[in-house]
């Protein structure tokens, strides 16, 4: 497990961390969203060494991380950390080596990464050639060509087609299964929510909500009642909630009242084709939490 306790950190006079802290399981995967300047990436540089905290504790499996605990993390920055002139599959290869594989190991695992992650046909091209997106493949690649223990990724889906997305989610998702830890910052709140098991969001240093994403969606945000009504007049949920029109259907959303008896007014106005509870997105859960 790799738990984040009670982070702080400031800046001169600014304050960057106010208390951050949350745990990643073993094969969880965690999203980390705020907005820019929340204090994501001075998070993940802290959890990685790159920078001190004034205060507070990154521990893995209950122990304070060292330095060689950290060699065994695979570490994403936002910032592209590549060697320009460098061959796609040589680049790769040699961090796999800077990690402790052997030549044939970390020949091996590159070749792997790259069929995976669509880059086989460029392994030969020099980094510098490669679109912004393709270049993101290969930073991915360099952080997990060593199979590490806990996966740290700021911002890995950014300027990723939704091809790569699927493919690099799919990787993603193995290396969960194999019981790694990974935690991953991203923008893509809709991704966030399809892919993790739970989410933190911090807003000005401070985490303001964190847990599970259905737990989340059932105690963070509003439910509310959504119908959807064929061929009724207008009018005829004044007062009842919000209405919007889509062609001949009206779709309502109520946020408290007697279910049953809004039920019985809809029937009486027209078709009813949908009646059901609607949980928040974690967009708008976000949005509530930072508001």
């Amino acid at each position: 497990m790799l738990e984040v306790q009670d982070l702080r950190k400031r800046f001169g006079d600014k304050v960057a961390l106010d208390g951050v802290g949350f745990a990643v399981r073993p094969g969880e995967m965690f999203g980390f969203v705020g907005a820019n300047g929340a204090g994501k990436t001075t998070t993940m540089r802290i959890v990685m060494g790159v920078l001190d905290a004034d205060s507070g504790e990154v521990r893995l499996d209950g122990t304070p991380l060292t330095y060689d605990a950290r060699r065994r993390f695979g570490y994403m920055p936002e910032e592209r950390g590549l060697y320009q002139k460098m061959k796609v599959a040589e680049q790769v290869e040699y961090f796999g080596r800077l990690h402790g594989l052997g030549r044939a190991a970390a020949r091996d695992a590159a070749g792997e990464l790259l069929e995976r992650l669509g880059l086989a046909a460029r392994r030969d091209d020099a980094v510098e050639v490669l679109s912004l997106g393709n270049q993101q493949r290969v930073q991915l690649a360099v952080a997990l060509v060593h199979s590490p223990a806990v996966l740290v990724l700021d911002e890995p889906f950014s300027g990723l087609d939704p091809i790569a997305v699927d493919a690099l989610a799919e990787v993603l998702k193995d290396r969960c299964s194999s019981g790694v830890p990974v935690v991953f910052s991203s923008h893509q709140l809709e991704l966030v929510e399809r892919l993790c098991d739970s989410v933190g969001i911090i807003a000005g240093g401070r985490m303001v909500a964190s847990g599970a994403v259905d737990e989340l969606r059932d105690t963070e945000g509003r439910t509310l009642l959504k119908l959807v009504v064929r061929g009724a007049s207008p009018g005829w949920a004044d007062g009842l909630g919000e209405v919007t029109t889509d062609g001949d259907r009206q779709v309502l959303l109520v946020e408290s009242g007697d279910d049953q008896e809004i039920l019985r007014s809809a029937m009486r106005a027209g078709e009813v084709e949908h009646f059901g509870r609607q949980r928040p997105t974690l967009a708008e859960i976000f949005r509530e939490a930072v508001a």
